[in-house]
C-alpha cells in the first residue's frame, strides 16, 4: 500500500515537471535584438557637399542670372551675353571693380555722369570708372550705356542670337582684343548660358526694337557732348595652355600667385587647358 501510494506520487511528480517543460518550450521566444545601426550618412553628407560647392563662374551665373533676363526682356540684350561679359570683364565678380565699385562691365566715367568714381589704370594711368550702388545697377547701367549710336544694329537682332550679339561687340569696337567674340560664344557655350535667352515673335521684336530705337535716337545729341562714347576695354585674358601652373602664369604676367587666384576666384592651384584667367588688376 506504501509502495503503491509513493509510485503515485512519483508519478505526480513527473507528469507535472512534463507539463511545465512542454509549456516552456511552446511559450514564443523572446528575441533579443541588436541595437539598430545608425543610418549612414556619408552618402548624403557627400552629396550636399558636392552640390553645395559651386565654381565661381556658377556662382555668379545664379546670383545675376535674373537680372540678366530682366535686361534681356525689356531691351533684347540677350541674357546669355550679358552674363558671359560680366564674368569675362570682372572675372567672376571678383576684379577691383567689381568688388569696390559694383562696376561688372568696366564702364567709364562720362562727362554726364554724376554718381562716384574709382581711378584704375587702363588704356591711361588712372583711367575713371564709375561707382555703383549695387551689382544690379550695374547690369541696368550696362544695358543703358549699349543703347547708343554705334551699337543700334545689334539690337536689330534677334534677342536669343548670342553669336551674332558677340560678333556685334566685337566689330562694333567694345573690347580691343582680337578674340573677344570667341571669348563671349565660348563662354556661353561652356556654361549653357543660352538656356537663359528667350525667343520673340515677329510681333514682339518690332515692338520691342521701335522702343529702343526711339531711346537711342534721343541718346545721340548726349553722345555728341561726352568726351569719349567708351574706351574699349583692354580685355587682359589669359588661356591656360597644357603645362601652364600659376606659378608659370603669374610670372609671366608679373603677378603674384596670390593675385591670381583673388582676380579669378580660384580656390586651389589647379589649372584645366582652355581655361579664362583674368590677368590684370
Amino acid at each position: 500500500m506504501k509502495q503503491s501510494l509513493l509510485l503515485l506520487i512519483t508519478f505526480s511528480i513527473l507528469t507535472s515537471s512534463c507539463s511545465l517543460l512542454k509549456k516552456e518550450n511552446s511559450a514564443p521566444q523572446t528575441q533579443v535584438r541588436k541595437p539598430a545601426d545608425p543610418p549612414k550618412t556619408t552618402e548624403k553628407v557627400i552629396t550636399a557637399s558636392s552640390s553645395a560647392i559651386k565654381s565661381p563662374a556658377l556662382s555668379y551665373i545664379e546670383r545675376f542670372k535674373n537680372i540678366a533676363i530682366s535686361e534681356m526682356n525689356g531691351s533684347g540684350i540677350p541674357a546669355s551675353i550679358t552674363l558671359a561679359q560680366g564674368i569675362l570683364e570682372s572675372a567672376n565678380g571678383n576684379s577691383r571693380l567689381a568688388k569696390e565699385a559694383n562696376n561688372h562691365f568696366g564702364i567709364k566715367c562720362t562727362t554726364e555722369w554724376k554718381g562716384k568714381t574709382i581711378f584704375q589704370d587702363d588704356d591711361n594711368k588712372d583711367d575713371c570708372f564709375r561707382v555703383y550702388r549695387s551689382p544690379e545697377e550695374s547690369f541696368r547701367d550696362h544695358t543703358e550705356f549699349l543703347k547708343r549710336k554705334r551699337y543700334a544694329p545689334l539690337f536689330e537682332l534677334d534677342k536669343n542670337d548670342y553669336r551674332g550679339w558677340a560678333n556685334g561687340l566685337k566689330t562694333a569696337g567694345y573690347a580691343t582684343n582680337p578674340r573677344y567674340a570667341e571669348l563671349l560664344i565660348s563662354l556661353v557655350e561652356r556654361y549653357d548660358l543660352s538656356r537663359f535667352d528667350r525667343m520673340e515673335n515677329e510681333r514682339e521684336k518690332t515692338i520691342r526694337e521701335d522702343k529702343v530705337m526711339k531711346e537711342i535716337a534721343i541718346n545721340i545729341p548726349t553722345e555728341k557732348k561726352q568726351e569719349t562714347i567708351k574706351s574699349p576695354v583692354v580685355m587682359k585674358i589669359y588661356e591656360v595652355r597644357s603645362g601652364d601652373t600659376l606659378t608659370s602664369v603669374s610670372k609671366q604676367f608679373t603677378l603674384s600667385v596670390a593675385d591670381l587666384k583673388v582676380l579669378n576666384g580660384l580656390e586651389n592651384s589647379n589649372l584645366i587647358p582652355g581655361q579664362l584667367l583674368l590677368v590684370s588688376k
